[in-house]
């Protein structure tokens, strides 16, 4: 078997699952039901695997948390950028960037931050930018400043 599996620590797998689940059309592959500290999930989320695990520093599994968040998030194209978004708002996440409009690159985006720590940035396509009008449109706009 191969493939690509994104593994995050949160402080408790079962609630970061269900906050996900209020966002996104999650589907669950293995949840255990342990006490926490010791729990683990694997879900899919448009085709990913995620595998989350509970934060345990016995085994060195440190969560990031909202105020000291890792350098990383998850960028993830949705078919309705305003309503995942809100989704995740109504769940109680934190806005980091509003859905903002590129109408040159054909893309909305916009990020919220979890009550684990984790980053999420939102993209909707509009419309397909090839690479080569995307740089051109970047050079422009730098060469203005």
């Amino acid at each position: 078997m191969v493939g690509v599996e994104i593994d995050i620590v949160v402080t408790d797998s079962l609630k970061a699952l269900e906050l996900y689940e209020k966002i996104f059309d999650i589907e669950r592959v293995e949840v255990s039901d342990f006490p926490k500290g010791e729990n683990e999930v694997i879900f899919t989320l448009y085709g990913a695997r995620f595998h989350m695990l509970d934060e345990n520093p016995k085994f060195r599994l440190i969560a990031p948390t909202p105020d000291e968040p890792k350098s990383i998030w998850f960028n993830i194209l949705v078919p309705d950028i305003k309503a995942t978004f809100s989704k995740a708002i109504s769940a109680g996440c934190a806005e980091v960037q509003p859905v903002t409009e590129l109408p040159d690159y054909g893309v909305s985006n916009a990020i919220f931050s979890d009550a684990f720590g984790h980053l999420w940035m939102l993209h909707q396509i509009h419309k397909e930018v090839s690479f080569e009008e995307r740089k051109r449109l970047w050079e422009e706009k730098r060469d203005l400043t």
